[in-house]
């Protein structure tokens, strides 16, 4: 018992001593540097596409890539303008061909996807798709990533000392072990965020599609389209997004907001992707 006693108050002290802010002052768990995550995100990013572009199933359609390129070029210039210590990342987007997925999602370092189920189902006005990039620009801004990985390594370094602690008394207790990448890769495609995450990359990305030249009351509309294109169903981007019922709401009330820098007149640079 006074072993199980002393590993909770080292973990506790371990996980006090790893706190960071976010760039809306919020505090963040981060047992994993930025940097940490952008680099298990570089290797994660190539292990996900790898098979894909296999099956030709990477930015096939010239013009859809153009678009989404384009887009989120206007994204990424602005996020630079606002975040200059992102001017280094290697930013990059590939438009994934799968029909029935409706997902994007954005990796530390600004490793981008959005799939063609997206596209195509939910047609989104170019306004609205940089929304979806934008929120996702947002969530890396965030450090969202390494977030995420911290709370997933916390749970595993809990679970290791618990397994410690509880040995001396004959107590086989197993954990679960990921490589950055695979960790990566899974906080950055399947983990969902929390909510607090979210609201967080909503506003950020209703800004930085704004200050990119696009209309911020597109947000609003963007996901009433994503449960209308859910059916009976949720699209897994709502399923990796939750989200409190009012969050159209909270959008709307945001636009206004935003305008500001939307009517700014002034030309909108494009990152080359």
């Amino acid at each position: 018992m006074k072993q199980m006693k002393i590993t909770a108050v080292f973990f506790i002290v371990f996980l006090l001593a790893a706190c960071a802010t976010s760039p809306t002052g919020r505090s963040q768990l981060m047992l994993v540097s930025p940097e940490e995550a952008i680099s298990a995100s570089k290797e994660a990013y190539i292990q996900t596409l790898r098979p894909l572009d296999a099956k030709g199933k990477i930015d096939n359609n010239p013009e859809v890539t153009k678009r989404v390129k384009l887009i989120t070029g206007r994204l990424i210039s602005q996020a630079i303008i606002i975040h200059p210590n992102t001017r280094n990342w290697e930013w990059s987007v590939k438009v994934i061909d799968d029909p029935e997925t409706v997902n994007a999602w954005c990796m530390a370092g600004g490793k981008m996807a959005i799939y063609t189920g997206l596209l195509n189902k939910v047609n989104p006005t170019d306004d609205e798709l940089a929304q979806v990039m934008g929120h996702e620009i947002s969530h890396a801004l965030a450090n969202h990533t390494a977030e995420k990985m911290s709370v997933a390594m916390a749970s595993q370094a809990g679970l290791s000392a618990l397994s410690i602690a509880l040995s001396a008394t004959g107590y086989d207790f197993g954990g679960l072990s990921m490589t950055g990448a695979e960790l990566a890769a899974t906080t950055a495609i399947a983990l969902p965020n929390s909510r607090t995450a979210e609201i967080e990359a909503d506003r950020m990305g209703i800004e930085l599609a704004a200050r990119a030249g696009y209309d911020p009351h597109s947000a609003a509309t963007l996901w009433v389209k994503m449960a209308e294109a859910g059916g009976d169903s949720p699209p897994q981007f709502l399923s990796t997004h939750p989200s409190p019922g009012n969050r159209q709401e909270s959008l709307r009330k945001l636009a206004p907001q935003m305008m500001q820098y939307y009517k700014e007149k002034k030309v909108h640079p494009v990152y080359p992707l």
